[in-house]
């Protein structure tokens, strides 16, 4: 398992130079069976990485333009009469698909952000009074511009709370910005790149990650985690049981990715700020990640 999520990620790197992490940690959410976040300035790789990571697995991929008057219909599908069947057929929006990508979500109204939680949450969308299953792996990629550009809505605690990870890519470092721009456009190499990982290998994996074993001290140290940061000063409330799940998730997926059957504290601290700064931020950007390293200085691995 292991050689192939690193050709995985081997693969994706040559698409998105410079950010090694960025990519395993989306690969890392992928497995997990969350869904990610990445908020960034607009031309840093956000479309390319998640269009690049449909094409290696071999996923359907759908790309929703999110702006201030797109509705709830445009994203789940709507039902219209059709003449010949004599009754309403059901027209499928662009979130029936294996990678959906919410490019820019909040620029969106409140009410169609919140059109995606049944479907990041129990992978089906509920239209007029029937439930409709989603394809299987599901995996929601939103982008998101900073709070301080125009034209935004913030996403709501109950909308974040359902990215299991917020990731951010930044600027390239020099050498990686060379490369890019000596090199062939990204767009034409995305169009090239060969699917390395099948449908089956990818639900192995994810079973994988379900495999691997959580020692209780282990857990002992994801609660002291938990528990302070619903002590810390600024802080109105801490991270949630759900958080707490979704960090032991995440770390199970980075221990597989490393070859691992067992998580080690290592494993919890390499995703904890990817897991945590969303849910700690509380209209604080600049605390998040201070917030994350007090958490990591604070709380022994050791009681």
């Amino acid at each position: 398992m292991k050689k192939l999520v690193d050709a995985t990620v081997d693969r994706l790197n040559a698409i998105l130079l410079g950010k090694d992490r960025q990519v395993r940690l989306a690969v890392c959410c992928l497995l997990a069976r969350g869904h990610l976040l990445i908020e960034d300035i607009p031309g840093m790789g956000k479309t390319t990485l998640s269009h690049a990571i449909a094409r290696v697995m071999d996923l359907s991929y759908t790309r929703i333009q999110f702006t201030n008057d797109l509705l709830p219909a445009d994203v789940l599908g709507f039902s219209m009469y059709d003449k010949e069947a004599g009754s309403l057929v059901f027209h499928q929006g662009p979130i029936f698909s294996q990678v959906v990508l919410a490019d820019e979500i909040n620029r969106a109204s409140p009410r169609t952000q919140s059109a995606l939680l049944e479907a990041m949450e129990e992978r089906q969308v509920s239209i007029e009074g029937e439930t409709r299953p989603l394809p299987a792996p599901f995996f929601v990629i939103a982008t998101q511009n900073p709070l301080e550009q125009g034209g935004t809505y913030p996403l709501p605690e109950s909308q974040l709370d359902r990215f299991l990870m917020r990731i951010e890519l930044g600027y390239p470092d020099p050498r990686a910005e060379r490369e890019l721009l000596e090199g062939t456009d990204r767009r034409s190499l995305i169009s090239a790149l060969q699917p390395l990982v099948t449908g089956d290998h990818l639900h192995t994996l994810q079973q994988g990650v379900e495999r691997i074993s959580t020692s209780p001290a282990l857990l002992d140290y994801v609660q002291r985690i938990l528990q302070q940061s619903r002590r810390m000063p600024g802080v109105l409330y801490g991270l949630s049981p759900r958080a707490g799940l979704g960090l032991i998730r995440a770390a199970k997926a980075w221990a597989l990715m490393d070859g691992r059957h067992h998580v080690l504290p290592d494993d919890i601290q390499a995703v904890l700020p990817a897991v945590a700064r969303h849910r700690l931020e509380q209209g604080e950007s600049s605390q998040s990640l201070q917030r994350v390293k007090l958490l990591l200085e604070q709380v022994p691995v050791l009681a």
